[in-house]
Order: structure tokens, then sequence, then C-alpha cells
């Protein structure tokens, strides 16, 4: 999961592994996501669109799906822009959710994209 509050982080950490599922590690900037997606290869990434940090979660999220092929779902405040949203989709993510989202926000969402990459 990319996330540069680590309070939010924390807390999408324990949603998930309420859901069963394994979070692998946190990053709070796009250079530590590529990085750690290169080491730990993980199924999915959780990745905000905003991050405190020369590269944006988008930039980040490019990189790592052609330097990878790690998949992503953008979680943001930002999503519903038109703009971000437009240059967010060129990185072909599974799924986006809009901050706040609930449990079962993030359950679907995640199920959907697992879905896609297990059929």
């Amino acid at each position: 999961m990319i996330e540069d509050e680590a309070i939010v982080a924390m807390d999408i950490a324990m949603q998930l592994r309420k859901m069963g599922c394994i979070p692998v590690g946190i990053a709070a900037s796009g250079e530590q996501a590529i990085e750690m997606s290169a080491r730990l290869q993980p199924d999915l990434t959780l990745m905000d669109i905003h991050l405190a940090s020369a590269m944006d979660g988008i930039t980040a999220a490019q990189t790592m799906r052609t330097q990878c092929n790690v998949p992503v779902i953008f979680l943001s405040a930002f999503v519903a822009e038109e703009k971000s949203r437009a240059r967010a989709s060129q990185s072909a993510p599974l799924g986006y959710l809009n901050k706040p989202f609930s449990e079962y926000e993030l359950q679907t969402v995640i199920d959907a994209a697992l879905k896609y990459l297990r059929p």
C-alpha cells in the first residue's frame, strides 16, 4: 500500500487484515513504492494519487505496471477529478476508491480486482 499519511495507512492495513488480506508493506513515496514492488512483487497495490514526494501515485503506478507488472487500485480524494482520473487511467488501474471509503467499498473493489486477476 502506498499512502503518505501514516494513520490512514495503518487504518487501511487493519481493514485489509480483517478481510483476510496480508499487507506486505507500506510506502510513503512513489520512489519507495517502486523499490518495494520490485522486491516484494505484491499481487495488488493500493495507491494514493497525491503523495508528499516528488513522484505522485500515478507516475509510480505507471512505472510499477511497466517494470514489475504490479496491478494498482487507486485510493484518493482526488479520483473524481476528471484530469486526475484521465491521467490515472493510462496506468490501467483495476479500480478506484474515493476517500473516505467504507470497509465494504474496499472489500468490493479488492474482490473485483482479484477476480479479474484470477478468473
